[in-house]
């Protein structure tokens, strides 16, 4: 019998043949279910018949009938049988074709396990291929970027060859001596100012000690100095050369040197050695004493200046006090000096001061100090020296001078000499106590007669003014300080009937007491002139006139003419001229409105200053008086050296001009040379009709006096 596991096939595994013994099988085995059911059936009849009692001939029968069933059931069994077989043999040849097809399935399958291999490697391969073809890739990326960093390596190596190139030619051409060396402190190079200076190549130089290059030492001692660049190299910071250091060249030249030395360092920041810059410091040094000695002295006479002069004094009082020494100081002040100065001209004057120098220094102890403290005036300290030796001494410098006759060209000169002398010694006086007080002696001798000795006493009557003098600039200070100083206007009159400046008037400073009261000019201008405070109150008339000139002259009036005086000082100003200027940039001020007046005296005693700015004040459009014409001897002389465009003549000869013909005839004089030199004239100190009507016969253009206006307060603001 087939079992049913060795029928269990697909219908794509059977053979035509197998397929026909299934189906030849399957009607055997309906035909066997159709004769079991029919056989069952024919039993089921024999009971029935035998039960019913039927014949042996229907039994028979019936028998007969099972009979042939039995053979057909036999039949079929034999069919089948033979079926079986066939399919035995088939299932046979089957089951050797299965272990063949298994055999080939193994193989197979080992095959597609080497096929899947196969694949896995190739899929490997084709990875590697990829992962190849990308470094490929990449590596002509990194060829492409090292040729592109052999370029720039090659750029950067030319431009620090470059670099190198400008070092070495700027090493070359700079005027500082270079020296470098490695860290243990051996030279490595010489610029050629170092090679210069040291005697040395910078070959020859090469690994050598720095010491032995450069060779040091100090210029007040000759010890040796230390050597920088062991300190740079130890303390490993910028370290600067001692004072006073002389380098000694190889061939035994020396130079005063200065220089720094500093660590060189790697991108790491470690010394790698040290630099060292030095120079020669001869013409500096030199300079340097040139500079001190022209702080210290005057450059004209060589003497020492009044700063050097005043720091000495300083010392003496600090010994007097220490030690109990009485000091002397004579203050010296030259008559007659302007004279030569006018005369013969500044040259003149400078050789007149060098020349007394040395007659002066010749009556001097060396111990002694002469000093220039001004223009004219002179000092000199006798240390150690009582006031009776110095006494001697300042008399004996007096009559020298005295004696001593300048000549220049063709004339003759013979000076005086005012000496002021104070003694001090521990007391309580300060540095400005000595000046004031020698100062004060000096001018007292002036006022005396010039051409002696006056010694400072406390009871001086003389010396007590100019103690008050000296009191007032404080108080002049303070005024300015609180604004107490006040502009007043007096008319100036003409007398032609001429429309033209029809408002013509000067200006005149007052000072207000800390109490309210009117100070006069005269009671502080003294003081201000001797002090030198009149720069600053004439800068402040000028602004203040030229603040109040809007307000008395509307734009449309006619113009007016204001006065305004001005001092020796201010004439003197090399920077007056430039502050005229802003002040009429400020105020809007017509020049042509503005007269300035310079007092004769001052025009004379600075005839070079006073043509120089008064021409500079024209050229704007600025008027010139010349104040108090004829209270000089030299008038007329100079006078035609001063382009002005006023005289106002002196008020000593006006005011008695109506009975005493001389006065009549110097103001006629005075009018008749003004006109000629188309000059107008201005008489001052006009208190009467009288004086007015005389002066009108006479011609003089304006008046100014009591007897037209007094002096009111101006103002305008």
């Amino acid at each position: 019998m087939i079992s049913d596991d060795d029928l269990q096939l697909t219908s794509a595994d059977t053979s035509p043949l197998l397929e026909k013994a299934l189906e030849k099988n399957q009607d055997v085995k309906d035909m066997m279910e159709d004769c079991a059911v029919e056989l069952s059936d024919v039993n089921e009849k024999v009971k029935e018949k035998m039960a019913a009692g039927s014949t042996l001939r229907v039994v028979e029968k019936t028998l007969a009938r099972s009979e042939n069933v039995e053979d057909k059931v036999q039949k079929c069994a034999n069919e089948l049988h033979e079926v079986s077989e066939v399919l035995v043999h088939k299932i046979d040849d089957r089951k050797a074709l299965n272990s063949e097809l298994m055999a080939t399935g193994q193989k197979l399958s080992a095959t597609q396990n080497i096929l899947s291999d196969t694949q896995d490697v190739l899929a490997v391969a084709h990875r590697i291929a990829e992962e190849t073809s990308a470094l490929l890739v990449h590596s002509e990326g990194i060829q492409i970027e090292l040729r592109r960093d052999i370029t720039e390596g090659q750029r950067i190596e030319k431009a620090l060859f470059e670099e190198k190139e400008r070092l070495r030619v700027t090493l070359s051409c700079i005027g500082d001596a270079v020296i470098t060396t490695d860290m243990f402190g051996k030279v490595t190079y010489l610029n050629p100012v170092a090679e210069t200076m040291t005697g040395w190549t910078s070959d020859a130089a090469n690994g050598l000690l720095l010491p032995k290059v450069f060779h040091i030492v100090n210029a007040q001692t000759s010890e040796l100095v230390p050597n920088p660049v062991e300190r740079v190299l130890s303390e490993k910071q910028t370290m600067g050369l001692a004072l006073h250091t002389l380098l000694i060249q190889r061939g035994g030249k020396t130079f005063p040197i200065e220089d720094s030395a500093a660590p060189i360092r790697n991108q790491e920041g470690d010394t790698i050695g040290a630099v060292l810059v030095f120079h020669d410091v001869s013409h500096a040094q030199k300079m340097a004493t040139e500079m001190t000695y022209q702080a210290s002295h005057d450059a004209l006479t060589g003497l020492i200046n009044r700063r050097e002069f005043e720091r000495r004094l300083e010392h003496a009082l600090e010994t007097g006090k220490q030690d109990a020494k009485q000091h002397t100081l004579p203050y010296l002040d030259l008559d007659q000096f302007k004279l030569v100065n006018d005369s013969c001209g500044h040259m003149a004057g400078d050789e007149l001061l060098k020349q007394l120098t040395s007659v002066l220094q010749a009556r001097l102890r060396t111990n002694d100090t002469l000093g220039r403290l001004g223009g004219d005036e002179f000092g000199v300290l006798l240390e150690s020296c009582p006031t009776g030796p110095a006494l001697r001494v300042a008399d004996l410098l007096r009559q020298t001078v005295r004696e001593f006759h300048f000549v220049w060209k063709d004339r003759v000169f013979q000076i005086g000499l005012s000496i002021g002398l104070v003694t001090f010694s521990d007391g309580g006086e300060t540095l400005a106590d000595i000046l004031r007080m020698a100062d004060a002696a000096c001018y007292l001798a002036k006022d005396k007669g010039r051409n002696r000795v006056q010694i400072y006493t406390s009871g001086d009557t003389g010396l007590a003014q100019r103690h008050g003098e000296m009191g007032w600039v404080g108080r002049i200070q303070k005024a300015l300080k609180e604004d107490r100083f006040v502009l007043y206007s007096q008319k100036i009159l003409s007398l032609v009937n001429s429309l033209q400046d029809s408002d013509h008037y000067e200006m005149l400073l007052r000072m207000k007491g800390e109490d309210g009261t009117l100070i006069p000019p005269m009671a502080f201008i003294p003081a201000a002139e001797r002090y030198g405070l009149m720069p600053q109150l004439d800068r402040w008339v000028v602004a203040t006139a030229f603040a109040q000139y809007e307000g008395r002259h509307s734009p449309h009036s006619a113009l007016g003419t204001c006065a305004i005086n001005l001092s020796c000082a201010s004439i003197c100003d090399d920077n007056f001229y430039e502050f005229v200027t802003e002040q009429f940039d400020r105020y809007k001020v017509p020049p042509r409105g503005i007269c300035f007046e310079i007092t004769e005296t001052a025009a004379i005693a600075n005839l070079k200053q006073a043509v120089e700015l008064i021409g500079k004040l024209k050229n704007l459009g600025c008027r010139f008086s010349l104040d108090d014409f004829g209270s000089g001897m030299s008038s007329f002389t100079y006078l035609k050296h001063l382009p002005v465009d006023y005289l106002k003549i002196d008020g000593g000869f006006v005011k008695d001009m109506v009975g005493d013909p001389i006065d009549h005839a110097m103001v006629e004089a005075i009018n008749h040379i003004g006109h000629v030199m188309h000059i107008e004239t201005i008489a001052e100190f006009v208190e009467n009709n009288a004086t007015l009507g005389a002066l009108r016969r006479i011609g003089v253009d304006y008046a100014q006096g009591y007897g037209i206006e007094k002096p009111r307060l101006s103002n305008f603001q």
